[in-house]
């Protein structure tokens, strides 16, 4: 992440990547925090957006409302009266499980900071605009990527910090199935569906712990796909079947998903799941040319245009912030 502090006049540009929510860790807090989270920064989508000091406040292009109040909440925070031309030109799509509110708000909130020449303060804004509230890997990955472990809310109002983090396989790649016409559960609806599962028992607690220990984190360190994959359904089945209540009694909200990741373990994908709430799924691949095989088996078979899948690869660096001089600022 590039951290130099901005000069008068330039613009900064903020990338950051989606990331994949492989599943909560402890959803019974009876050790005294609760939830725990692993995650992956992955290539696509992303947010982008691009910000600079104006003579009047103008937000254009994508997710205009909220990054409207991200710019105000920030501006009471970092105790400033500027005005800001600011425009999203890439968005990740909201509520389909791939972080899309975190992204957004810490690149708000990153953008300003480099502005106004002041250092980052990632954990700390992303609660000032209502992010981190049970999981910290986002946090994570936007300042520095890769896959990531956070160690759960304890009693305190902080995000979760994150205890792990491995650099993912280059070679590896992930296919990305996108339902078209739905959004996961997410809002006041997230948290009543919380409030009404079922009790969560410490052996799933412990179960999904020693999996993650001592067989997700070694395969990925020893880049052993087919034990990584094994890990991460395992992990994915026990939650399913615990979210399913949630989920109209299914491990995947979404049915068109489902049948299309069925395609793809059929053709040789492993580590299948559901990332957060969906609808978004996801499967592995060794390769991008085993990747590009799997994707063509699957949509060989699938019907209709429910969804769509993408072949995406692991990042290993967090968000892009990038300043600008006034001669080579990229165009509005």
């Amino acid at each position: 992440m590039n951290s130099a502090f901005a000069t008068t006049g330039t613009t900064v540009t903020v990338t950051a990547p989606s990331r994949l929510h492989l599943g909560f860790l402890d959803l019974n807090g009876g050790v005294g925090r609760r939830f725990g989270s692993i995650g992956l920064a992955i290539s696509g989508p992303r947010t982008r957006l691009s910000m600079a000091f104006a003579s009047q406040t103008h937000i254009g292009g994508l997710e205009s409302e909220r990054v409207c109040r991200y710019v105000e909440t920030m501006r009471d925070v970092l105790d400033v009266s500027h005005a800001y031309d600011v425009r999203v030109d890439e968005a990740i799509p909201r509520h389909a499980g791939l972080g899309s509110g975190t992204r957004l708000a810490l690149a708000v909130a990153a953008g300003m900071r480099r502005l106004h020449g002041l250092p980052l303060d990632l954990r700390g804004d992303a609660i000032r605009l209502g992010r981190g509230a049970r999981s910290g890997a986002g946090i994570g990955l936007f300042e520095r990527g890769g896959l990531v472990v956070d160690g759960g809310r304890g009693t305190t109002p902080v995000p979760a910090p994150v205890i792990s983090r491995l650099p993912f396989p280059d070679r590896w790649r992930v296919l990305l199935v996108l339902d078209l016409h739905r959004q996961g559960v997410h809002g006041t609806d997230e948290t009543s569906a919380f409030a009404h599962l079922p009790p969560a028992s410490d052996a799933d607690a412990s179960y999904l712990c020693r999996v993650l220990v001592m067989k997700l984190l070694p395969a990925v360190a020893e880049a052993d796909l087919p034990a990584f994959g094994s890990a991460v359904a395992a992990m994915q089945e026990r939650l399913g079947d615990y979210f399913a209540s949630a989920q109209g009694g299914r491990r995947f909200v979404s049915s068109h998903v489902a049948a299309a990741l069925d395609l793809l373990q059929r053709a040789g994908a492993v580590g299948i799941g559901q990332s957060s709430w969906g609808p978004t799924g996801y499967a592995f691949a060794p390769t991008a040319e085993a990747a590009g095989q799997m994707l063509e088996a699957a949509r060989s078979r699938l019907a209709g245009d429910s969804v769509d899948i993408l072949i995406c690869k692991g990042l290993n660096g967090g968000a892009d912030i990038i300043a600008h001089a006034p001669a080579d600022a990229p165009p509005s």
